[in-house]
């Protein structure tokens, strides 16, 4: 229980799949409708290239589970989200990254700048990134 009473979940629950959403493009990769440069994938998550990259390294990561953004994450979630950062840091090191260091990015929906409203870590690195982004 944290302080504010809420129980998380058990290390070893994973969480359950929701239904993929039928018009949703990164749901479209996941069931292979649209093809996609993979990086990774198993039972919970998908990388792959980015179509428009902003940088020589950019791979997008996705939970298979659709949620929309990271401000719809519920307490169900907080295993899939940890697993989710823990397997972006691996895949920057695998792609490069980890002497140097790179940049991960969650947008979160339109003020955010999300553009596909399902949560996805951008993985960004192979050269100098300037700051402010944007």
């Amino acid at each position: 229980m944290s302080a504010k009473g809420t129980k998380y979940p058990e290390t070893k629950t994973l969480p359950k799949h929701q239904p993929l959403v039928g018009d949703c493009i990164f749901c479209k990769i996941i069931k292979g409708e649209i093809p996609s440069k993979k990086v990774y994938e198993d039972d919970e998550m998908l990388a792959f290239h980015d179509l428009t990259p902003m940088a020589p390294v950019h791979v997008l990561l996705i939970p298979k589970k659709h949620i929309k953004s990271l401000l719809d994450l519920e307490t169900e979630d907080i295993v899939l989200a940890g697993r989710l950062m823990y397997k972006a840091q691996e895949l920057a090191r695998e792609q490069g990254c980890g002497e140097n260091g790179a940049r991960f990015v969650i947008n979160a929906k339109n003020h955010g700048g999300q553009t596909v409203d399902h949560l996805h870590v951008h993985i960004l690195g192979g050269r100098l990134l300037g700051w402010p982004p944007g």
